[in-house]
C-alpha cells in the first residue's frame, strides 16, 4: 500500500485497485492506532485515532481532497505535501 504522506507521526496510505475497494478512503496509522477515513466527507469508516490525530488528518484531508480523489480515480500514486 503506497504511502501518500507523512506528518506529525501520521502515515497516510491508499490501496491499489480502488474500483474493488469502495468507498474512496485513506488508511491512517498513528502509533498503535489505525483508521480508514472517507475522502468524501471525512467520516470514520473503521478503526480509531486519538482526537488530536483525527483533527490533524481531517484538516489535511480538507486541504487535499481533490488530489486524493485524483489518486483514487487514476491510481497514480503521487506524494502529497504534509500538513
Amino acid at each position: 500500500m503506497p504511502v501518500i504522506s507523512r506528518f506529525y507521526g501520521l502515515t497516510v496510505r491508499m490501496y491499489f485497485l480502488a474500483s474493488e475497494h469502495q468507498p474512496p478512503h485513506i488508511h491512517v496509522v498513528y502509533g498503535d492506532d489505525s483508521a480508514e477515513i472517507s475522502i468524501g466527507d471525512g467520516s470514520l469508516l473503521a478503526g480509531k485515532l486519538p482526537a488530536k490525530a483525527m483533527q490533524l488528518i481531517l484538516e489535511w484531508l480538507e486541504l487535499h481532497r481533490e488530489e486524493l480523489m485524483e489518486i483514487w480515480d487514476t491510481q497514480i500514486f503521487n506524494p502529497i505535501d504534509p500538513l
